[in-house]
């Protein structure tokens, strides 16, 4: 089975797509950061310095497995020169 058909039977499933939809913010945030990062040409060693943080925060920030607070997205917005915006709609 190739991917394609595999992801069409997956996305049939409602929970599948209810929770896809739930972190949909959330992968959104992690691609623009990682964008940002690599438009600076900043590895995450080099991020985690610019914040005070550990490379390891940042892994795990950009792999979906930390919950950092606004303070931390903040500071990681200012050090990639973008402007963190919350909203909600």
């Amino acid at each position: 089975m190739n991917w394609d058909k595999a992801k069409t039977i997956i996305l049939k499933n409602k929970e599948v797509q209810n929770e896809l939809k739930m972190n949909e913010t959330e992968y959104k945030i992690i691609e623009e950061i990682i964008m940002a990062r690599k438009e600076k040409n900043l590895t995450q060693k080099d991020l985690a310095k610019l914040i005070g943080t550990k490379q390891s925060n940042i892994s795990r920030l950009e792999s979906g497995n930390y919950n950092p607070t606004i303070e931390f997205l903040n500071r990681v917005a200012v050090a990639v020169g973008k402007e963190l915006k919350v909203s909600i709609a």
